[in-house]
């Protein structure tokens, strides 16, 4: 049997986010979803997602390119004029690497992301970042250090297999995350040594706001052994304030629901859900496909 997470990013930057992860989740194969703490429409997506109690939600922390938690006054150096996070991410994490107060000022706003997502009463499926800033080591330190206290189990850690992306889409070339991968492998190895649990496998660098229906489909039906996460950044429509530039946002939506994605996600043996539908074990250092009477 395989496992398969199917995530949403973004949840709570705009309704038209939360409405395409609401419809997704209920007619297509959206298990899971990262709830963005300090977003717009957050209130919106957390009566969602209380709405929908199978649909798995996680933490998806911002520290750069987004609105913080925190005050201007209390981090001043990862915010702008605007109190919005800086937008040059080089030189933020330079800033993170480099200076202790910096540092002091990251642990505080990841800390207030936790605590802000510990006040939705939502149980924490799963904890990433914003463009995978936890590849960062100074990120990553301190969302360990942090993120156990409130319940961090699960850590999504991008490393996309390029044969499956191949076998998915014979004819696609995919850009080289050669750099990606190296940060990616040593944050794997700092997470299970942890005794945090991580996927086998992830999809959704390459074709990052570009996961049509025929992509969706053939990952599905090329799905590696093991638990396996997509994600993807669906919305009912494009444009909203704070929307990425050449993201293809509803043809991301019209993928989840698409009928032949579900119906390949039905073959070959394939369990859909989210990580805390394959935790065996806090302890484990994996994740494991757990059968139903173990739940």
């Amino acid at each position: 049997m395989k496992g398969l997470i199917v995530t949403a990013d973004d949840f709570g930057a705009a309704r038209e986010v939360n409405d395409a992860v609401e419809h997704a989740h209920r007619h297509g194969v959206l298990t899971a979803a990262s709830l963005m703490v300090g977003a717009p429409a957050v209130a919106d997506a957390v009566a969602r997602a209380k709405a929908n109690p199978r649909l798995r939600v996680g933490l998806h922390l911002v520290l750069v390119e987004g609105r913080p938690v925190l005050p201007r006054a209390e981090i001043p150096d990862l915010v702008n004029a605007d109190g919005n996070f800086r937008e040059d991410m080089v030189g933020s994490a330079i800033q993170m690497f480099c200076r202790p107060s910096v540092r002091q000022q990251l642990a505080k706003e990841v800390a207030a992301q936790f605590e802000a997502f510990r006040a939705t009463g939502l149980a924490l499926d799963h904890v990433n970042a914003h463009k995978h800033f936890h590849l960062h080591p100074t990120i990553a330190v301190a969302i360990l250090s942090i993120g156990r206290a409130y319940g961090m189990r699960a850590v999504r850690v991008p490393l996309e297999p390029g044969d499956v992306l191949i076998a998915a889409e014979p004819s696609a070339r995919t850009p080289s995350s050669r750099v990606t991968a190296l940060y990616a492998r040593l944050l794997r190895r700092r997470m299970k040594g942890a005794g945090l649990c991580v996927p086998d496998a992830v999809f959704g660098l390459a074709w990052s706001g570009a996961m049509t229906r025929s992509r969706l489909r053939g990952l599905i039906a090329n799905l590696p052994g093991g638990i396996s996460e997509i994600y993807l950044h669906p919305a009912t429509r494009g444009g909203f304030t704070g929307a990425a530039p050449g993201y293809r946002y509803e043809e991301e939506f019209a993928a989840l629901t698409d009928a032949d994605v579900i119906a390949e996600s039905r073959r070959n043996g394939i369990r859909l859900g989210g990580f805390a539908d394959f935790l065996a074990s806090p302890r484990s250092g994996n994740i494991e496909l757990v059968s139903a009477e173990r739940q």
